[in-house]
């Protein structure tokens, strides 16, 4: 039984930022599960790359040009992937990331933050990230009466990290949304969840996180020494949350929440 649980056989899944480290794993995972998955993302040699990596280990998988910034860009993409693969049925928001220019440093205080990169930061993080992906694939599941939404939230929702200001009250907005969301729809058949990530190295953060020589940096040596785990998160421990949240079999009265795979990073104070 517990194999038919979490099968995703027949589910048609799109990832958005399917091309970046996170979302390709996630991506990779869906399809290793049983869902044809569609990458989304603008960059076609990884999102390519990706694709014949699903390929090898047996699962299926297409590559979709998708700008999330745009809606016109994302609903050619929903038109493609549905006329090609059929109706959606997983949504999974994985574009994101922090901007250097709204990253608060001993040389750049908040006030010296610009107004129109904040609002990059927020259009990247909740209007690309969840609002317009959602406004895009959400109608039609709901038009069919079932449905999965999984957005990507992170630790800085929780708990504002020092230096990443905007990108932390942004991902405050993905919970917030996710949550509106679920509660709009949840009459409809479709389930809005997210999750959150602890801290996974990927292109956006790297040079926070380690050095060139690859040790780990001052940050990071704190973001351990308040980790139980210790350690930070591997890319592919994401996967079990979002095939849980995916499938409708598995999570079926989940809606609204939040998953945290962390490490234990929020369950530690001092």
């Amino acid at each position: 039984m517990s194999s038919r649980l979490f099968d995703l056989t027949d589910e048609v899944a799109v990832v958005i930022g399917g091309t970046g480290v996170l979302g390709g794993a996630l991506a990779q995972g869906l399809a290793g599960a049983g869902a044809t998955v569609a990458v989304l993302g603008r960059n076609a040699e990884r999102g390519e790359a990706r694709v014949a990596a699903i390929t090898k280990a047996g699962g299926k998988g297409r590559f979709v040009t998708a700008d999330a910034m745009s809606r016109d860009s994302l609903r050619a993409a929903r038109d493609q992937v549905e006329a090609e693969l059929g109706p959606v049925s997983i949504l999974l928001n994985a574009a994101g990331g922090n901007d250097p220019k709204v990253t608060v440093t001993s040389e750049r205080a908040v006030e010296q933050i610009a107004l129109e990169d904040w609002r990059a930061s927020f259009d990247l993080n909740i209007v690309g990230g969840v609002l317009l992906p959602c406004q895009e694939f959400g109608p039609g599941m709901v038009s069919r009466g079932r449905g999965s939404i999984i957005n990507i939230a992170s630790v800085a929702a929780h708990l504002p990290l020092s230096r990443v200001m905007a990108y932390s009250a942004a991902k405050a907005a993905v919970l917030n949304l996710t949550r509106f969301l679920a509660r709009e729809w949840a009459s409809k058949g479709v389930r809005v969840n997210s999750i959150t990530p602890g801290f996974f190295p990927a292109e956006q953060n790297r040079a926070l996180l380690f050095n060139k020589d690859g040790s780990p940096t001052a940050r990071t040596q704190a973001i351990l020494g308040h980790s139980p785990m210790g350690r930070v998160g591997r890319s592919e421990e994401l996967i079990g949350a979002a095939v849980l949240l995916a499938s409708e079999k598995a999570s079926s009265f989940i809606t609204g929440t939040d998953i945290c795979v962390d490490g234990g990073f929020l369950a530690q104070t001092i």
